[in-house]
């Protein structure tokens, strides 16, 4: 089947097998290798990608479902002023170790910025409940999502 998508920006059309999973058309298709690939059931949250802005599990989703539809994967992200001030933000409060679950969160994030309004730390939790740290532990993680969040939403005012 042949799918035209928006990848970061940039317009990409390629036929792809009908059981094509976006995390594979990404990472083994364009090179896109910031989205992982770990549990492979939805749970874990290293596979985020963002369908026309809403976060899904690139492990379980195909391809063909991203059809002409905006992708954005944390390439998307990099170099842009939000991703080098939650980056910062994430370093300073020893919210990254490994780094392998920081793209889910960072993009899970962004999103939280971008539906404009102010979260409760309750909430910021709930949203981030998809996304599990082998290695860092949640606090460190909640107390960066808190701040990156307050911070872009006084941006925006």
């Amino acid at each position: 089947m042949k799918i035209a998508s928006v990848v970061n920006g940039k317009r990409q059309e390629m036929e792809v097998a009908d059981n094509t999973l976006l995390l594979d058309w990404l990472r083994n298709e364009l090179g896109l290798t910031g989205t992982k690939q770990s549990c492979e059931v939805q749970v874990c949250g290293v596979c985020t990608v963002l369908i026309d802005g809403v976060p899904v599990s690139g492990c379980t989703t195909l391809a063909v479902e991203a059809r002409d539809s905006d992708v954005t994967t944390i390439e998307g992200l990099r170099g842009t002023d939000f991703y080098k001030r939650a980056e910062g933000v994430f370093m300073r409060h020893s919210a990254v170790q490994c780094g392998f679950c920081s793209p889910g969160f960072i993009l899970t994030v962004y999103t939280l910025v971008n539906a404009g309004r102010k979260l409760s730390q309750n909430e910021i939790k709930e949203a981030l409940n998809g996304n599990l740290c082998r290695c860092t532990g949640y606090k460190s993680i909640i107390e960066a999502a808190v701040e990156v969040i307050g911070a872009e939403l006084a941006r925006k005012i």
